[in-house]
C-alpha cells in the first residue's frame, strides 16, 4: 500500500480541523457536524482518514485544563467513534477499532495528561456505546486490560475515568475479576471523588453490599451521601438484612452532615416507607426489629415525627387492645399489642406531649392572636393524646398485667406501655391508689430464672437490675415516681419492700435469688434517691442495710450476688458524706481478691467514689497512714506483689488501682456488660481523672505522665482490638485531652519517651517474641508515637487559648511554654539518643531510628531563638549517633537547614547560661558546651 505524502493529507485535516472547531464552540451543531465528518469518512479510504483524524484531535491529549470547549471537543469525538454509518458499516468499525487501539496506547504515555485524556475518551465511549455494538472479543479485552492498569494510576482524574469506564462490565458475570477490582480498590483509594466513582459503579449484589454500606462511614461527606443514593436506588428495603438497615438508618440519622442525613431521611421516606411500605409506619417497624434494635426503632419514629410524615388513623391508639368489658370486675379481657405498635403509640404520646407542652409554653410567653394560636394547637395535640391513652388508669394496668403474665418473650412490649405512665394523670386518689398497688407488685416481682441441664438455676438478665434489665427498671422507677411523686414518699414505698425482701436474707433462709431480688430494689432506691437523709427514720435504716445485707453481700459465695451488692456499695458510698471504713475495706477486699467480675465492679466503685468524693476522702476513710509512690513523685512504679496473701496493701487508692493495670488476669474480658474488663474500666476512669485533672489536686501532678502511658499502652495493644467501649472511650478523650490545657500538652511531652520505651521490643525489658511478634510491636510503637506527635500539635480549643494570652507575663522566661511545646520534647528525643553507646543492639538501633525520625518532624517556633541554638549544636551528635540510617541522617540534616534558616542570629554562639537554664546539670550541657 502507498504511503500518502504528509502534504496531500493537509485539505483533509483543514476540513477535519474546520469541524473540530466548530464542535468546540457549541453542541447545538453536533449533530450536524457529525453527519459532515460522517460523510467525509466514508468518502476517504479509512487509514488516511484516520491519521488526519489522530493528528487534528492531538492538541487535546496536551491541554491539561478542563475548560468547557476542550470537553465539547471529548464529547464529540467519542459520539462520532460510536456513530456507526449503516451504508458503509465497515469503514466505520475499522476506524472504531484502530481508534480504540489508538487510544489503548495514549493509556500507558508517560505524559499525564495524554493518559488522562486517552482514559476520558475510552470513558465516553464505552458509556455511549450502543448494547449490540459488534465489537470483537480481542479488542474488548485490550481495552479492559489496559483501563485496569489505569485503576491505579497515580494521578486521581485518570484513576476516576478508569474506574468510569470500567462500571459498565462490573455487573457482568464474565467479567468478575472487575468487580473484585473494585471491591479491592475502594477502601485503599485515598481520593473521595475516586471513592465517590467506585461507589456509583458497584451494581446491587450480596458481594456489594457490605462495601456500599461501609462507605457510610467515609470521612468524606459527598462519598457518605453517594452511599445513602446508592443504596436508595439499587437496594430494595426486602433485599437488606434486617441488621444492615438497621446500621444504614442509625448512622445516617446521626451523621454530622445536613446534607447526608437528608439523603437518608429522602431513603428511608421515599424508598421504604411509600414504595415497600405503602407510607405505614408500623410496617417500617417491623422491618427493624425493633425488640433488638429499640434505639433505632425511637430515632427513626422521632425522624418521622419531625418530618410530619406520621398521621394517626382512627382505631390506632391504646383502647383497641382493651374490651368493653375491661372495667368489670370479671370478664375482663385485652387484646395483645405487637412490639412494632407498642413501640409506635410510646412515641407518639411521647411527641404528642412534648409538642403540647412546648406550644403551651410559647402560648404563656406571648399575647393576642399568636398566642390563641399557639394554644388552639396545644389543644389539638392535647386531644390527640386523650384518643391514643385509655381512659382509666385500672385499664392501662390490666394491659400492662396481661403482657407481663404472657412472659418473656412479652417484656419489651410491657416495658413500652410502663412508659406511657409519664403521659398519665396521677392526680386522682383512685387512680393513685390503684397504680400503687401495681408499683408494689412490680417492686415484689422476683428475678426470672430458668434451670441449666444440671439443674441449677441461672437468672435470666444481668443480674444486678430490677427485672433483669436497666430499661425494665428505669420503666418501674418512671411510673413508681409517678404515682408517688411527694417528696419522701417513693423512699418510704420502696424501703416498705426492702425491709419484707431483706428478712429471709437476715434469717438466712434466702437463697442466691432471693438475695438478688433485694440487691436490685436497694440498687433502685440509692440510683434514684438524692440524698440518705429521705432514707432515715423508715422501715429500715441506711446503717441496717449497710450492715445487714450490702457487706454481708459482698461476702456472699454466689459471684452474681457479690456484684450486686458492691454494685450498692458503690452507690451507698455516693450517698455518703463521710465515706464508711467498712465500705471502703470492703470495695478494696473486692477489687484485690475477687475474680474478674467481681473486680470489675468494685473497680467501678472505687472509680466512681474516687471521681466523687476525692482520692484522698477515700483513702482518709481507712483512718491509717498509706504508702504512695505517686506521692513521692517516683518516675518509675515498682510493681505490687498480687501473689501477697495480706487481705490488702497498705498503699493509697489511686496507687492500687494503677497496679491493677500489670494484673493478667484483669485484661480478660467479662462475661457481662459489652465484654468489659478490668483494665477497660481502668482506663476509662483514669481518662475521666486526667481530663478533669484540676478537680483532684490531691493527685500528684508527676503522675500524670505515667496514667497517661497506661492509656496509650491500652489503645495500640492489640489485645484490646475487640474491646469496642474502650476503644471509643479512650479515642474520644484522646482527641479533646491536647486541646483542653496547655498542662496537658506538657503531660503529653512528659509521657513521649516513657511510652516508646514501654512499647519498643527490647528496651527497658520489654518482652519481644518472634521477628513478626516483634515486627508488629515495633509497627505499633511507630504509629503511637506518630499519634502523640498529632496530639502535641494539636491547637487549644479557643477558650483556652484566650485564657493563657490573658495571663502571660512577658517580663516570666518562657520556660513553661518551652516545657509544655515541641522544643522541649525535641530536647528530651536528643537527650534519649544520646544516652546511648555507641555499639548498640538491633533493639536500641531500630528504637533510636524511629524516634529520630520524631525528632525530625517536630516544628521550632521563630520565637524560640535559644531551643533553636540549643538544638542545632545537639543536632550534630544526633547525626553522628545515627550514622549508621542514611535515611534517618538525611532528615534530621533537613531538620538542621530549617533551624539554621529560623536562627535569626545564626553566626553567634549559645552562651552557656543559657544552655545551663534549659538544660540544668544533665548530661547534655557536655554536648553542648564542649
Amino acid at each position: 500500500m502507498a504511503i500518502q505524502h504528509p502534504d496531500e493529507q493537509a485539505p483533509l485535516k483543514q476540513k477535519l480541523a474546520r469541524i473540530l472547531d466548530e464542535a468546540r464552540s457549541s453542541r447545538a451543531s453536533h449533530l450536524r457536524k457529525l453527519k459532515d465528518l460522517s460523510s467525509l469518512r466514508s468518502s476517504t479510504p479509512t487509514p488516511q482518514f484516520f491519521t488526519a483524524f489522530s493528528q487534528t484531535l492531538t492538541p487535546v491529549f496536551t491541554t491539561q485544563r478542563r475548560i468547557a470547549s476542550v470537553e465539547r471537543i471529548v464529547q464529540f469525538a467519542a459520539v462520532f467513534a460510536c456513530l456507526r454509518d449503516p451504508n458503509d458499516a465497515e469503514s466505520s468499525d475499522g476506524f472504531f477499532e484502530m481508534f480504540l487501539r489508538f487510544l489503548i496506547g495514549g493509556t500507558t504515555a508517560a505524559n499525564r495528561t495524554a493518559r488522562f485524556r486517552a482514559c476520558q475518551i475510552i470513558s465516553e465511549i464505552i458509556m455511549r456505546l450502543p448494547d449490540d455494538a459488534e465489537v470483537s472479543d480481542e479488542l474488548w479485552d485490550e481495552v479492559i486490560d489496559c483501563i485496569k492498569v489505569r485503576v491505579g494510576d497515580k494521578v486521581p482524574v485518570i484513576r476516576t475515568y478508569a474506574v468510569r469506564a470500567l462500571s459498565r462490565f462490573a455487573n457482568d458475570a464474565e467479567n468478575s475479576d472487575i468487580l473484585e477490582l473494585l471491591l479491592e480498590t475502594l477502601p485503599k483509594e485515598q481520593n473521595p471523588d475516586v471513592r465517590k466513582t467506585i461507589l456509583l459503579s458497584l451494581p446491587p449484589s450480596n458481594a456489594t453490599s457490605s462495601a456500599i454500606i461501609d462507605c457510610t462511614l467515609d470521612v468524606s461527606e459527598s462519598v457518605r451521601k453517594a452511599a445513602y443514593c446508592v443504596l436508595a436506588s439499587k437496594f430494595p428495603l426486602q433485599s437488606l438484612s434486617i441488621k444492615q438497615r438497621t446500621i444504614i438508618l442509625k448512622r445516617g440519622l446521626a451523621d454530622r452532615s445536613t446534607a447526608v442525613t437528608k439523603e437518608c431521611l429522602r431513603l428511608m421516606k421515599d424508598e421504604w416507607l411509600v414504595k415497600s411500605c405503602n407510607g405505614d409506619p408500623i410496617e417500617l417497624l417491623k422491618y427493624l426489629d425493633v425488640e433488638t434494635y429499640e434505639s433505632i426503632g425511637v430515632s427513626v419514629m422521632e425522624a418521622l415525627l419531625k418530618a410530619g410524615l406520621v398521621k394517626l388513623h382512627g382505631g390506632q391508639s391504646i383502647k383497641q387492645f382493651l374490651s368493653s368489658e375491661s372495667n368489670t370486675t370479671e370478664g375482663s379481657s385485652t387484646e395483645p399489642v405487637d412490639a412494632e405498635v407498642a413501640l409506635y403509640l410510646r412515641t407518639l404520646c411521647k411527641h404528642l406531649q412534648t409538642e403540647a407542652q412546648a406550644k403551651g409554653s410559647d402560648a404563656a410567653m406571648t399575647s393576642g392572636t399568636e398566642a390563641a394560636v399557639y394554644a388552639s394547637e396545644a389543644s389539638d395535640s392535647n386531644d390527640l393524646l386523650e384518643k391514643i391513652l385509655p381512659e382509666s388508669v385500672s385499664e392501662y394496668i390490666e394491659l400492662i398485667k396481661t403482657h407481663i403474665d404472657a412472659g418473656q418473650t412479652n417484656r419489651f412490649i410491657a416495658r413500652q406501655l410502663l412508659l406511657l405512665a409519664a403521659m398519665l394523670d396521677f392526680s386522682d386518689a383512685t387512680n393513685r391508689k390503684v397504680a400503687a398497688v401495681f408499683v408494689l407488685e412490680l417492686l415484689n416481682s422476683p428475678l426470672q430464672h430458668e434451670v441449666d441441664e444440671d439443674g441449677n438455676k441461672v437468672v435470666i438478665g444481668d443480674g444486678i437490675s430490677l427485672g433483669g434489665e436497666r430499661d425494665w427498671a428505669d420503666a418501674v422507677f418512671g411510673l413508681a415516681k409517678k404515682v408517688h411523686s411527694t417528696q419522701g414518699v417513693f423512699e418510704e414505698v420502696v424501703l416498705g419492700v426492702v425491709a419484707e425482701l431483706a428478712r429471709p436474707c437476715r434469717e438466712r433462709t434466702a437463697d442466691f435469688l432471693d438475695w438478688m431480688h433485694c440487691l436490685s430494689v436497694i440498687g433502685l432506691l440509692l440510683e434514684h434517691t438524692q440524698s440518705l437523709r429521705w432514707i432515715y427514720g423508715k422501715s429500715i435504716e441506711p446503717s441496717e442495710i449497710l450492715q445487714s445485707l450490702l457487706l454481708p453481700g459482698a461476702k456472699h459465695i454466689h459471684l452474681d450476688v457479690q456484684r450486686a451488692a458492691i454494685r450498692c456499695l458503690g452507690l451507698f458510698g455516693i450517698l455518703e458524706r463521710n465515706l464508711s471504713e467498712e465500705l471502703i475495706k470492703q470495695l478494696r477486699l473486692s477489687f484485690i481478691k475477687g475474680p474478674s467480675l467481681v473486680s470489675s465492679m468494685a473497680t467501678k466503685a472505687l472509680m466512681d467514689l474516687a471521681t466523687w468524693h476525692g482520692p484522698h476522702e477515700v483513702d482518709k476513710a481507712l483512718n491509717r497512714d498509706l504508702l504512695s509512690q505517686f506521692r513521692d513523685h517516683a518516675k518509675t512504679i515498682d510493681p505490687v506483689d498480687w501473689s501477697d496473701t495480706n487481705e490488702d496493701f497498705e498503699i493509697e487508692l489511686i496507687d492500687l488501682l494503677y497496679a491493677g493495670f500489670d494484673r493478667l488476669d484483669f485484661s480478660k474480658p467479662s462475661d457481662v456488660d459489652d465484654g468489659e474488663s478490668v483494665h477497660a474500666v481502668l482506663a476509662e476512669g483514669f481518662a475521666k481523672i486526667l481530663l478533669l485533672s484540676e478537680n483532684y489536686p490531691s493527685i500528684p501532678v508527676s503522675s500524670h505522665p505515667l496514667l497517661l502511658t497506661k492509656l496509650i499502652n491500652l489503645y495500640f495493644n492489640s489485645k484490646t482490638s475487640d474491646f469496642q467501649r474502650l476503644k471509643q472511650c479512650l479515642s474520644v478523650f484522646f482527641e479533646h485531652y491536647p486541646s483542653l490545657s496547655v498542662k496537658h500538652k506538657k503531660c503529653i511531652c512528659n509521657a513521649f519517651l516513657p511510652a516508646m520505651r514501654s512499647m519498643w521490643p527490647g528496651i527497658n525489658g520489654t518482652a519481644g517474641g518472634s521477628n513478626v511478634i516483634v515486627s508488629n510491636m515495633r509497627k505499633r510503637a511507630i504509629q503511637a508515637s506518630r499519634f502523640m506527635l498529632q496530639m502535641l500539635q494539636a491547637p487549644l480549643y479557643p477558650k483556652e487559648t484566650e485564657q493563657v494570652d490573658e495571663n502571660v507575663d512577658k517580663n516570666l522566661p518562657d520556660q513553661n511554654e518551652f516545657d509544655c511545646g515541641e522544643e522541649g520534647l525535641a530536647i528530651c528525643i536528643a537527650a534519649e539518643i544520646l544516652s546511648f553507646q555507641k555499639k548498640k543492639n538491633a533493639a536500641e538501633k531500630s528504637y533510636v531510628s524511629a524516634i529520630s525520625k520524631i525528632l525530625a518532624l517536630l516544628r521550632f517556633r521563630p520565637t524560640e531563638q535559644v531551643p533553636i541554638k540549643l538544638m542545632r549544636r545537639l543536632l550534630n551528635r544526633v547525626s553522628e549517633a545515627v550514622s549508621a540510617d542514611k535515611e534517618v541522617v538525611k532528615e534530621v540534616k533537613q531538620m538542621a537547614e530549617r533551624l539554621k534558616a529560623s536562627d535569626e542570629s545564626p553566626d553567634e554562639p549559645l552562651e552557656s547560661d543559657q544552655a545551663r537554664l534549659l538544660l540544668g546539670n544533665t548530661f547534655l550541657l557536655y554536648f553542648v558546651i564542649c
